[in-house]
């Protein structure tokens, strides 16, 4: 087994129908491989889904990345992992045989910000992304060309943990990069709700079905 697919635990189920996105499902802090696969079935019936475990731990909390405090990442761990999860998502496609060219992340909140940052560092491994709760993860050096890759970026006007303006941020730097970004706003705090989930597949089946 390729060396790069043992450094996550994960699930992997395979497709049920052909031609559909393979989704990669990234859960938020203290949430494991199995968080999001109701939420992939939900959002895109027949999928691959392929769900790994932050490999990072928080006080006993699976997370992909470090950071120094609530909303202060630890920029450097962020980018090292972010290229760990490029080579994972490589070697899956390799070892369970799914098209590389196709995947679309689905991330939450900790899983969002390493999903943004994917699309800011390695933006050819992925299709698209769908961004609940996500914040700014850096600021690039350098700009990417996103060739309008779909981004969804959903997130709650009263939530406490995500600032409105990161999220707005998020953004206009995702646009700035040539990504066609449709936003979703709603007044809860930080979690996923059932009008959101709606929104999400909406989404997803305008773009990628």
């Amino acid at each position: 087994m390729n060396e790069a697919l043992q450094t996550y635990i994960h699930h992997f189920v395979p497709a049920q129908e052909e031609g559909r996105p393979v989704l990669l499902l990234l859960h938020g802090t203290g949430g494991d491989e199995n968080d999001l696969l109701s939420l992939g079935r939900m959002l895109s019936p027949g999928s691959a889904l392929l769900s790994p475990r932050g490999n990072v731990l928080e006080n006993g909390m699976p997370r992909f990345f470090r950071r120094f405090a609530e909303g202060i990442l630890d920029v450097d761990d962020l980018k090292q992992r972010t290229y760990e999860l490029a080579s994972f998502i490589q070697a899956a496609s390799e070892h369970y045989a799914f098209g590389a060219g196709n995947v679309i992340a689905v991330g939450f909140s900790n899983g969002a910000n390493i999903a943004a940052s994917m699309l800011l560092l390695r933006p050819q491994v992925l299709a698209g992304a769908y961004l609940s709760h996500p914040m700014v993860p850096f600021q690039p050096e350098s700009t990417q060309d996103l060739q309008q890759k779909p981004v969804l970026v959903a997130s709650g006007r009263a939530d406490v943990i995500i600032p409105t303006g990161q999220s707005e941020q998020l953004i206009e730097l995702l646009r700035s990069n040539g990504a066609d970004v449709q936003e979703y706003w709603n007044n809860v705090g930080h979690t996923i709700t059932h009008e959101e989930v709606r929104e999400a597949r909406a989404w997803m089946e305008k773009h990628f079905q």
